[in-house]
């Protein structure tokens, strides 16, 4: 009987294996500044390859609802101007993969930066399959950002303007790390929608769900 017991435990060590919670799990970082687009295709990537899309923005503000211990932490950490412990945001991350019943996950927005990244490959043991970039330059994002938000100008190209250097210096040191290791697929997310979606297709054609 060759069950699964007789595997060696040697094994656990290579973060390769991708286990959690009993099921081997495939994991897409979806990154891109402010105004790429990236929500749109998460939301195509879900419906046409069956993956569940994480929100690290999303968990953290529904554990803030819940009214936990946990959430009440984080949402004191944030009203101080305190950034949260990658730990924090990895567990919520963690969780909600073991939970799925699904094991394929595009998580968005995480990880914010090099600390974040090496902080979340340590605690979960999980090495992301590839890195989903949108890239797109800043003039293009603050020309969708400003379509999106008739308010006063001048305030929004400035806040703009942080968000995306911000995005720049925190993120791009994650997409070089992983780009040493061959793992960041770039999309030019300044094509327009359909045709940004014909190459995230192409990417993602080996992840499509089994013709029954």
């Amino acid at each position: 009987m060759g069950s699964v017991m007789d595997a060696p435990a040697v094994v656990a060590e290579e973060v390769t294996e991708n286990m959690l919670g009993g099921k081997k799990v495939t994991v897409v970082f979806v990154l891109g500044g402010p105004g790429s687009g990236k929500g749109t295709q998460c939301a195509n990537i879900v419906e046409h390859f069956g993956f569940t899309h994480l929100s690290a923005g999303d968990l953290l503000r529904a554990e803030i609802k819940s009214g936990s211990e946990n959430g009440t932490m984080i949402e004191n950490m944030i009203k101080e101007g305190k950034i949260v412990p990658s730990e924090v945001t990895i567990k919520l991350l963690q969780e909600a993969m073991i939970k799925s019943e699904n094991d394929k996950f595009l998580i968005d927005g995480f990880p914010r930066n090099e600390e974040n990244r090496a902080a979340f490959e340590n605690v979960t043991k999980i090495s992301p399959a590839f890195v989903l970039f949108f890239d797109c330059s800043e003039e293009e994002m603050e020309r969708r950002l400003l379509g999106r938000n008739q308010g006063r100008v001048d305030d929004n190209i400035e806040t703009i303007k942080k968000r995306f250097k911000t995005f720049v210096e925190s993120s791009l040191p994650v997409i070089e790390h992983y780009n040493s290791k061959d793992k960041v697929k770039k999309i030019d997310a300044a094509k327009p929608i359909p045709e940004v979606f014909e190459d995230v297709k192409a990417i993602f054609a080996p992840y499509a769900p089994k013709a029954e």
